[in-house]
């Protein structure tokens, strides 16, 4: 597993591109039989990805982490951005087809991912610490809460479906979900926010090759961008806003943890006050 110590508000503003994207991007994630896991010093999250092909991958807990098992003390979220798959837990097993969501609780011992009959599943990952035990829930894309805002007009109309939160999958920590922009649409979270009381970390999927997003970061007066492409992750800690503009129509997984799990609790960033 691999560790991010990510770089201070101050510090970012004298980085370069690369050093920007060495502090905050994750790339090289859904190999195909691996399962990878980053850890950033951001509310101690972990990102990662797990594609299972031939053998089922088991998700053990990495040497650094100092834990009998993966979530003795974490919850984590699942979400499949591929072909039908399916994820067991402590024996139990869940079936995932795209856009489908498993959250696994505190204290689920064996965790595994499996392809269905030669498919080819591509979850990604999302952990936090957590301090009380949630049942293990899946949820699918008619379960989920789904929020249609923006409009074609300002290039933002977009579609949130919120799988983890308050009101849906119970958790200690973790919020999340994916939002899809529809056609003609390439702004996100715009105008922009941050929430001092949580990080979050954004997935972008279903760019094509030609394309990409530039997310925006940074504090809102002194503002910096990173181009990102198909399925890479940005780390975003809670003084950065977190926004983007495709050259096209895309969707990104969100996921937040922190202090309080309020999707709207958000300090606003006008755009007229952006730098």
């Amino acid at each position: 597993m691999n560790i991010h110590y990510l770089a201070s508000k101050t510090e970012t503003r004298l980085l370069d591109t690369e050093e920007l994207r060495d502090n905050f991007l994750l790339d090289g994630l859904f190999e195909p039989s691996q399962i990878q896991l980053a850890a950033c010093d951001i509310d101690r999250a972990i990102v990662g990805s797990a594609c299972p092909v031939d053998e089922s991958l088991p998700l053990e807990a990495p040497e650094s982490m100092r834990a009998a098992y993966f979530c003795e003390r974490r919850e984590l979220g699942v979400l499949n951005l591929g072909e039908a798959g399916s994820v067991t837990v402590d024996g139990e097993s869940h079936d995932l087809g795209n856009r489908e969501c498993l959250y696994i609780g505190r204290g689920s011992k064996e965790i595994a991912f499996v392809s269905s009959g030669g498919s080819k599943p591509q979850f990604y990952l999302l952990s936090y610490p957590a301090h009380m035990a949630y049942p293990t829930c899946k949820a699918g894309l008619g379960d989920a809460n789904r929020l249609a805002l923006g409009s074609g007009d300002s290039c933002n109309e977009r579609v949130i479906y919120q799988y983890i939160h308050e009101n849906g999958i119970r958790s200690c920590q973790l919020v999340m979900g994916f939002t899809e922009l529809a056609k003609g649409s390439v702004w996100n979270t715009m105008p922009a926010h941050t929430h001092d009381r949580r990080s979050e970390v954004y997935l972008y999927f279903d760019i094509p090759e030609t394309d990409t997003v530039l997310h925006l970061m940074g504090e809102p007066q002194e503002t910096r961008h990173i181009c990102v492409h198909d399925r890479q992750a940005v780390l975003s800690p809670a003084w950065s806003i977190h926004a983007g503009c495709g050259t096209t129509n895309y969707c990104f997984v969100w996921g937040m943890g922190g202090e309080n799990q309020r999707f709207d609790d958000m300090d606003p960033a006008p755009i007229a006050d952006l730098r």
